[in-house]
């Protein structure tokens, strides 16, 4: 079972480029993030002809998440996180897909900080964390996967100072993401890859993609349940370099 998360950026502007990645790598779950579309913007005829099904949760100019399943369709299981009911910007969405619930993620960004929209950031991450508690408990095989906006680690950044005051990188945004992966989760790509710069994300300033210039921004967690079926994890860098591309490339796991 292949399962990848894509962060679009611009689900109806980067359609050829989804579909095109899609018919090579053929994963069985993917989640969207940064569809940037209303719920009937979505593309739904163009994924339902690919071959797959999707529920999705839109929000016109910004945000959104869609999970879509191959030769089947995805059953939701909750379309917002729980914890503040007022917040309702679209971030979370989680389906049940073969036996496996799949998460796609879009964590705020945080920027500027400090400030409320860090404060909401790590708002945001605390009530993540509690609904992730609530589904190891369940020890349901869970897969964690999204744009966490979080750049775990010094080996998840370029070699650089040009960040050391973006959210994606503070202290206490890697905390956050830290105690959530120390809860029980494999942070896949990490686990087989232990000490490579592997990156997800090339913003499009300063010729940063040619440079190589990137972040490891999209993770897919896994459950214990899950952890130990995994066989194969990485990040389908070429996806970045074609016309019309997201700032993201997909990440992807398979399990056995």
């Amino acid at each position: 079972m292949k399962i990848a998360t894509f962060n679009i950026n611009n689900v109806n502007r980067r359609l050829p480029n989804l579909l095109a990645w899609m018919r090579v790598a053929k994963p069985d779950v993917v989640a969207l993030q940064e569809l940037k579309a209303s719920d009937g913007e979505f593309p739904v005829a163009a994924i339902e002809k690919a071959g797959y099904g999707a529920v999705w949760r839109g929000q016109k100019t910004w945000n959104g998440v869609a999970i879509l399943a191959r030769n089947t369709e995805p059953v939701l299981t909750r379309d917002r996180l729980p914890g503040k009911a007022e917040d309702t910007e679209a971030r979370y969405i989680e389906a049940a897909v073969r036996g496996v619930i799949v998460t796609s993620i879009y964590l705020p960004n945080g920027n500027p900080q400090p400030g409320p929209k860090f404060d909401y950031k790590l708002d945001w991450f605390a009530r993540l964390k509690r609904h992730a508690r609530t589904l190891l408990k369940q020890d349901l095989p869970v897969v964690l996967a999204g744009d966490y906006n979080v750049a775990p680690t010094e080996i998840d950044i370029y070699p650089t100072r040009s960040w050391d005051k973006d959210a994606l990188i503070q202290p206490k945004s890697r905390a956050a993401f830290a105690s959530l992966v120390a809860q029980g989760w494999c942070d896949a790509i990490r686990e087989l890859h232990p000490e490579k710069r592997i990156y997800t994300f090339w913003d499009y300033k300063r010729n940063r993609w040619p440079r190589d210039a990137g972040l490891r921004l999209d993770h897919l967690l896994l459950s214990p349940a899950l952890a130990s079926r995994l066989s194969k994890a990485g990040v389908d860098k070429e996806a970045r370099g074609e016309d019309g591309a997201s700032d993201h490339a997909p990440a992807w796991v398979v399990l056995k």
